[in-house]
């Protein structure tokens, strides 16, 4: 797949969305690496360590949902020392990715065998909405505790405000922890509200309006979207290889 190809085909699976949001700040393309591209590396986020282990497998590009943050101070320039120094290209989708039809939402959604979607997760008025997706058979508080768990392999916190038997899910995968995201998940009706971030007041007003709150991490809530892109990617381009790039449960 070349550079030129990788481009056009983002285009086409991100559509609008790519018009909506800023250019190098939500989403960007460093073009370090070779212009023929076989090997992809994903994560949830780019780190010195991720780069290194990108260059250890032998990849080509690396496509993470976050690009490294200004604020971790000193990190994205490392970064992009490191990238250049192995000619490894980086391409990073941050809104864009949390609002595809194929996106973290949904791709978490699936992976917990929810396939009926009520609500995708959208940008509004500057912050996101819940997507919300319905269970066919309903679980109790308990049960959906344990697939989470299971699907993101790392302890969760949960906080458990109803007797509700859970149907219907509200979610923002990531940083999900504003009141308005959980007032949001009350509007639409929903038996209990996932995301991967939480503070003391996510907590106050989730019990204290009765909803059901469960918290993974902001890693490996959103890691499932951007596997859903690389196997788009590969769907299209079959000969590519895909890498898992690993990060640590340290949230």
């Amino acid at each position: 797949m070349e550079t030129t190809q990788f481009k056009k085909t983002i285009e086409m699976f991100f559509g609008n969305l790519l018009t909506q949001f800023e250019e190098g700040d939500e989403f960007a393309f460093y073009d370090y690496g070779p212009k023929v591209i076989n090997r992809i590396g994903y994560s949830t986020n780019i780190t010195p360590e991720i780069v290194i282990q990108a260059q250890e497998n032998k990849v080509d590009l690396i496509i993470t949902h976050h690009d490294a943050w200004d604020f971790v101070f000193g990190m994205k320039e490392k970064c992009h020392t490191l990238l250049k120094e192995y000619g490894i290209s980086h391409f990073f989708v941050h809104l864009p990715l949390d609002y595809a039809e194929f996106g973290t939402c949904s791709s978490m959604f699936k992976a917990l065998g929810i396939n009926e979607l009520i609500q995708q997760s959208n940008h509004h008025e500057g912050r996101s909405i819940p997507g919300v997706g319905e269970f066919k058979v309903p679980i109790t508080f308990e049960q959906l505790n344990e697939k989470i768990r299971i699907v993101l392999n790392e302890d969760i916190k949960s906080w458990k405000n109803s007797e509700k038997i859970i149907k219907r899910v509200g979610m923002i995968t990531g940083a999900g922890n504003s009141t308005k995201n959980l007032r949001d998940a009350l509007d639409a009706r929903c038996d209990v509200y996932i995301t991967g971030e939480k503070i003391l007041y996510t907590i106050q007003y989730a019990k204290f309006v009765g909803m059901n709150l469960i918290v993974g991490s902001h890693t490996f809530t959103e890691i499932f979207g951007v596997k859903t892109l690389t196997e788009k990617l590969k769907e299209k381009f079959i000969y590519l290889d895909i890498v898992e790039l690993i990060e640590e449960h340290f949230e």
